[in-house]
């Protein structure tokens, strides 16, 4: 019995050391401003005041204030897994009260543009998913087809991600739901807020010249994103996407985040500004050209977003 109540309480002495379970690095309840990578990051990153900052895994994390709220400003890394990783460790490390995310997407839906800025109502991972195997002129799934379940694209057939919470028992998610508060609060927003048109010149253009959308971008709440590791620029698969899973905007982060927040009782809420149309774009993938006219759009939208969250 002596020896096995030392092993024990070594044991949870070295638990109590790990990383993992370590003394929270700031105490202050904040919102976290996610942002993916460096573009998203710089269009957040001047406005925070006070800043103090802290590295993670080689990542920068920077607590401060945006727009009189006291704010944690983070980049999560590009992808799926790099989210999720670092979304459930800045949950542990810091006092998170609500996640915000900022950043910049592929349009799905045809009637979004370049610029404007998506707020999901909810978010799915499109690539969760069964290969099946060829069956005559068809497919043939290993699992039984869900009912629930977004309809097949050729072999692949969504079969949802299983995860519960605290109150929930674990079973398969097709789409996390956003904080509903949040969204009601973006939507009264909307229709106030004036973006970005034009895309400052580059040190190689001439004075004075610009690149310019041609209307202004909008805001828009509602609908379905779709995330998954892919850097998507297929106009097929785009239209299987709106199709099937009704989606409006996709990316490579907000459903990991998506479901992490579920995961943790965090409510959370997602703008993305659309640097090009997933496909859709007329000769090329139009990302490198708008990437900071839409990390900048959805930077205005998320700051202005800030500014009207309760203290």
């Amino acid at each position: 019995m002596r020896s096995f109540t030392a092993a024990a309480l070594c044991a949870l002495a070295s638990l109590a050391a790990s990383p993992a379970l370590a003394q929270q690095l700031d105490t202050t309840p904040r919102t976290l401003v996610m942002t993916a990578y460096q573009p998203e990051w710089n269009a957040l990153a001047h406005a925070v005041t006070e800043p103090k900052e802290y590295t993670l895994n080689g990542m920068t994390y920077m607590t401060g204030t945006l727009e009189g709220k006291p704010v944690l400003l983070m980049q999560s890394g590009v992808s799926m897994v790099n989210a999720a990783m670092n979304t459930q460790l800045v949950i542990d490390k810091f006092a998170v009260r609500r996640i915000v995310f900022s950043g910049i997407a592929g349009g799905v839906d045809p009637a979004l543009s370049i610029g404007d800025v998506i707020v999901a109502e909810d978010w799915g991972q499109y690539l969760e998913v069964n290969f099946a195997r060829k069956a005559g002129r068809g497919w043939k799934s290993p699992e039984p087809v869900d009912p629930r379940a977004p309809k097949n694209w050729q072999f692949m057939y969504p079969r949802g991600t299983r995860v519960g919470n605290a109150t929930e028992a674990p079973e398969r998610h097709y789409t996390f739901a956003m904080d509903p508060q949040l969204l009601d609060l973006a939507r009264k927003l909307a229709p106030t807020i004036a973006m970005e048109r034009c895309v400052p010149p580059s040190p190689h253009q001439l004075p004075g010249s610009k690149l310019c959308l041609p209307r202004p971008p909008k805001v828009v709440v509602g609908g379905t994103g779709v995330s998954a590791g892919v850097f998507a620029d297929n106009a097929q698969f785009r239209k299987y996407l709106h199709t099937a899973w009704k989606a409006r905007v996709l990316d490579m982060e907000s459903a990991a985040v998506a479901q992490v927040a579920y995961a943790n009782h965090v409510p959370a809420i997602v703008f993305r500004s659309l640097s090009d149309l997933a496909g859709g774009d007329k000769e090329k993938n139009m990302e490198d050209t708008f990437e900071h006219l839409a990390s900048v759009n959805s930077a205005h939208v998320v700051r202005a977003f800030v500014a009207a969250l309760p203290n």
